[in-house]
């Protein structure tokens, strides 16, 4: 997902949270959705998303789920009182993503050197799901979204080549 600045305040969906200790099953489950989505996390059981209709309804189950497993939840609507929250908020969000980007990249580059002809097609399957899982928690694109994105339509390239040209891998 992709958020425009407008050059009005954000609107961002917060949600405020106390899971028990035990058992810690739940617990960790929320907190791995928590971070499938893409939140910020402001503090310790505090986590913030910019609001829309499908970010919204992501907290709102996280609160459920909380709720189910004994704690409570707050779910608030809110907006920074400054563009320099804001704005550090917002590029927070994109670091953790760049390193994500960059991390995908890596793995692409390694692929490059040492993917064997039949594999291709299979491994770049698998990069892009990867990166469409990334693309999901993206809030703020950050520049190496399009490194990454480059990086997988280069190798993607290479099942169109002839297998004599691939680099093969030397066991």
């Amino acid at each position: 997902m992709v958020t425009k600045h407008t050059g009005e305040s954000l609107d961002w969906v917060v949600l405020i949270y106390r899971v028990p200790r035990e058992p810690s099953s739940p617990r960790i489950a929320i907190w791995r959705k928590l971070r499938a989505f893409g939140v910020a996390q402001l503090s310790d059981g505090v986590a913030a998303l910019p609001e829309d209709a499908r970010t919204r309804e992501h907290l709102e189950w996280v609160a459920d789920q909380v709720g189910e497993a004994g704690g409570t939840a707050l779910l608030l609507r809110a907006q920074t009182l400054a563009r320099k929250d804001e704005r550090a908020l917002a590029r927070t969000m994109s670091q953790a993503r760049a390193s994500e980007y960059r991390d995908l990249t890596r793995t692409v580059q390694e692929s490059l050197s040492n993917i064997e002809a039949g594999e291709v097609t299979r491994v770049v399957k698998r990069l892009r799901k990867d990166l469409r899982i990334i693309q999901r928690r993206d809030y703020f694109p950050p520049p190496e979204r399009d490194v990454a994105v480059a990086a997988i339509n280069r190798l993607a390239g290479l099942a169109e080549v002839p297998p004599a040209s691939l680099p093969v891998c030397q066991s």
